[in-house]
């Protein structure tokens, strides 16, 4: 029988969990680390492999350059120290997807060291530390759904043998599954402003295990370890350690004891269940790679590829509001990736009132994209369309109920605003007359609400706004449509 963890407050009140994460992220490269076999995901099966990958006898590895290139910049953007000597070394273990018996990896000398990552909490922010940062070669994949209609059979494919990985290795600084999820969340963002990995979790680009633990208040021991393998989404993340954290504190307030194992999360039911013991720590049996010489990264080329490093989420979330006017939500979602955000700064640079794109890009734009669960690359409305539509709103060219009207003709014929608005040309009303006939015709036909608004109801004001904007078909200018209704309201 399965006892359900209890997750009152009580029952967490005097433990802390203890969270470190190992996030192994796929280079983009077009060829693997130690060959010239392709890296391209969805290749048929064993067809992008050699002698090298697949560890045939007298086969030697060869270090692809660019992904040197691509760890050392990853490792420089996560404020790691970057060795200038580190060393490869064989970890050895046996599985069917791994065909020389051995991965390339890095061991006691990686490649870059005490990095850290910052991340709001509620008290300000918090500083997660990372404690290594090393370059490895990926293993096969084995594939146990059955294999040309066999039940019972493994397949291997071996494609994915020999791809460039980094391995991040973070310090046990995490304290909730939350703090978890924004770690991870800002890990993937710094990545994939560098533009080393597309950190595509789908295809494997981005894998996660994490190590969670938990202790009495207090007490500077560390609790027994559980690994947490195989979830494939930060969302599944959180939920899995948020679970698993309930359910050690259960184990210990019935007087159990945790036992030390790797687990694999179940999203339908929401909990996690025993791969295998993990009573001792393995023994790899690392030992240096006779075959690779130490990788020497000098001050030379440390230097090169750091003018390549691009400006990181929090420093151009700073810039952006100092020089836009723009909140700290405004610029949080505007740099959420470096596409949108060189998308948005290419507009914004061009446009009158960078704070009215900002502004028009949340309230229009991205409430229907995500009304139609669409991506901003989807958008029939560029960002220069965007840029156009505030230049228009704040001359007076036209109104913010006419360009909603024009955005949802972008939307419905999946055209571009300036393609939408040339088509259809409509022109905010601003001539006086117009309006006070409007205005007029709108009092005649509403005696009753006049005799409320006089009465002292001045909020009816509102009704008769929304009469006139109707009778113009929204193209009265707002401000002289307020402004001709309150003289008229007013007795003579």
């Amino acid at each position: 029988m399965t006892t359900t963890p209890d997750t009152s407050v009580a029952a967490r009140a005097d433990f802390v969990p203890v969270i470190g994460l190992e996030v192994h992220v796929q280079l983009r490269t077009t060829t693997k680390i130690f060959c010239s076999c392709s890296t391209r995901f969805g290749a048929a099966p064993n067809s992008n492999v050699c002698p090298v990958c697949l560890g045939l006898p007298g086969a030697l590895p060869v270090l692809n350059r660019k992904a040197v290139d691509f760890a050392v910049l990853a490792a420089m953007a996560l404020e790691c120290r970057v060795n200038q000597s580190s060393i490869f070394a064989r970890k050895n273990y046996f599985y069917p997807d791994l065909p020389k018996g051995y991965q390339i990896s890095q061991f006691d000398k990686p490649l870059a060291e005490l990095g850290w990552i910052e991340i709001p909490v509620a008290s300000g922010t918090k500083r997660i530390g990372i404690t290594r940062l090393h370059l490895e070669e990926d293993a096969g994949k084995s594939l146990h759904e059955g294999f040309a209609g066999a039940t019972e059979t493994t397949a291997i494919d071996l494609n994915r043998s020999g791809v460039p990985l980094i391995e991040i290795v973070s310090e046990p600084d995490i304290a909730s599954a939350d703090e978890a999820h924004e770690y991870l969340t800002r890990l993937k963002e710094i990545i994939l402003y560098t533009g080393v990995s597309d950190c595509n979790m789908e295809e494997g680009s981005l894998r996660v295990d994490a190590n969670v633990s938990v202790r009495p208040a207090g007490d500077k021991q560390f609790g027994t370890k559980v690994e947490v393998k195989n979830v494939n989404s930060f969302r599944f993340i959180r939920e899995s350690l948020a679970f698993e954290i309930q359910r050690q504190i259960a184990v210990l307030n019935s007087g159990g004891t945790v036992t030390q194992e790797t687990r694999l999360y179940n999203p339908n039911e929401g909990r996690t269940y025993s791969m295998r013991s993990k009573e001792q720590a393995h023994d790899y049996r690392y030992f240096p790679e006779p075959d690779l010489p130490p990788l020497v990264v000098d001050e030379h080329w440390q230097s090169e590829i750091r003018a390549n490093l691009p400006e990181l989420p929090e420093a151009r979330r700073r810039r952006m509001i100092a020089q836009y006017g723009i909140t700290d939500y405004d610029a949080r979602v505007l740099t959420a990736t470096k596409t949108f955000a060189d998308q948005f700064e290419a507009a914004a640079g061009a446009a009158k009132n960078p704070k009215r794109v900002a502004n028009l890009v949340q309230s229009e734009l991205l409430g229907r994209l995500n009304a139609r669960n669409l991506a901003l690359e989807q958008s029939p409305i560029s960002m220069k369309g965007v840029a156009l539509s505030a230049d228009l709103v704040e001359s007076g060219a036209i109104s913010g109920k006419m360009l909603k009207d024009l955005y949802d003709l972008s939307f419905s014929r999946n055209q571009d605003f300036p393609v939408v608005y040339e088509r259809e040309k409509p022109q905010q009303i601003t001539d006086e007359s117009a309006i006070d006939k409007a205005i007029d015709e709108v009092i005649a036909a509403n005696p009753k609400q006049l005799e409320q608004y006089r009465a002292g109801k001045k909020t009816v004001i509102a009704f008769f706004i929304g009469q006139v904007m109707k009778a113009t078909k929204g193209q009265a200018k707002p401000q002289l449509v307020n402004e001709r209704l309150a003289r008229k309201l007013e007795p003579d």
